[in-house]
């Protein structure tokens, strides 16, 4: 016959489980994760409102960037514009003070 593992000389534990406060324990644990959970869902959907607004911030933001902008290449362009045509008047007058006429003046223009 083998023999049987373990000791026989281990002293019997005659521990009687007191369920009651376990259960106790375990639901005033789950009691207090869910309100972590309930905390950090509060306050995730705070940062979500906040997240929404900075974005529709930064887009209203971009909009009047893009908005200068184009109004700054039209004022360059315009102030370009008058910078030319100052330039070209000056060489005409100065050509008509030199004596050309008109014909060779738009010869060398062209």
């Amino acid at each position: 016959m083998p023999r049987t593992k373990g000791s026989k000389n281990r002293p019997k534990t005659n521990i009687t489980k007191d369920y009651a406060t376990q259960i106790a324990e375990k639901q005033e644990t789950i009691a207090s994760l869910n309100a972590e959970i309930a905390s950090i869902t509060a306050n995730i959907d705070t940062l979500k409102a906040d997240l929404k607004e900075k974005k529709i911030a930064l887009k209203k933001a971009e909009k009047e960037v893009t908005s200068l902008e184009a109004k700054k290449a039209k004022e360059d362009a315009k102030v370009a514009e008058e910078a030319k045509k100052a330039e070209a008047e000056s060489v005409v007058k100065r050509l008509l003070a030199s004596g050309m006429s008109t014909d060779e003046i738009l010869e060398r223009l062209k």
